[in-house]
């Protein structure tokens, strides 16, 4: 996990336990089908969802969860996660990325090489301006696709600069508190760096104002496995 390129992302081994991931990122339809609204500025059915803050990504994952008969994850008064619950979350950083890596130790999963990028993302160069419907470019090695570019996904975790120096090796969760949460895999409006496999970025999780132009967010929901 990391980057040897980003001052916050120090190269080191972690290891997560299985977990389940969304093949694709939320779409339009689904988060209007779940919550009844749909917050994004570029609208379309099989467009990720965008202009979501953290918390309605948390929302979100709960509802789903009612919906299918499992025990949602976030508590949301304290805005905490219980990973022992069986139903939706947003992913931990270090899941996202050994989603996003699949198995790869290179700079993008697909090797070092930012020329194959517009093979597997929408990025600033290929995207148009805008996002993309979901499942257009080529997935990862793992059947992940649009992990990286078209938007930024939220992940569970609080940032903080220096964190991967104090992380646990085992399932590490992210600082207790913090001011912003991580997103991962850049967006369409975003360059070809951002697309790295370790790259980080972050935000204030209710920040999302339509004003500022924040159709860049989005994300895509985990759950545990049976037998966890």
């Amino acid at each position: 996990m990391g980057d040897k390129d980003q001052a916050d992302a120090p190269p080191h081994e972690v290891t997560v336990s299985a977990f389940y991931m969304d093949k694709y990122p939320v779409r339009q339809d689904q988060y209007q089908a779940v919550m009844g609204s749909n917050p994004s500025r570029w609208k379309g059915g099989a467009n990720p969802v965008e202009q979501v803050r953290w918390s309605d990504a948390v929302r979100y994952c709960n509802k789903r969860s009612q919906l299918e008969g499992l025990q949602p994850c976030y508590d949301l008064r304290a805005w905490a996660c219980n990973f022992d619950a069986n139903g939706y979350r947003l992913p931990t950083e270090a899941e996202w990325e050994y989603a996003c890596r699949a198995g790869s130790t290179t700079a993008y999963f697909f090797g070092d090489n930012p020329s194959k990028l517009g093979d597997y993302a929408w990025y600033d160069k290929n995207s148009g301006a805008h996002p993309r419907p979901v499942g257009q470019k080529q997935p990862n090695r793992w059947g992940l696709f649009d992990i990286c570019g078209n938007v930024w996904e939220w992940c569970n975790d609080f940032y903080k600069v220096d964190y991967y120096k104090e992380a646990p090796p085992q399932d590490p969760k992210g600082p207790k508190e913090g001011d912003n949460k991580v997103l991962r895999g850049g967006a369409w409006r975003f360059s070809v760096e951002s697309c790295r496999s370790g790259y980080r970025y972050n935000e204030n999780p209710g920040y999302a104002d339509v004003c500022f132009g924040y159709d860049i967010y989005g994300f895509r929901c985990v759950r545990k496995t049976a037998n966890r």
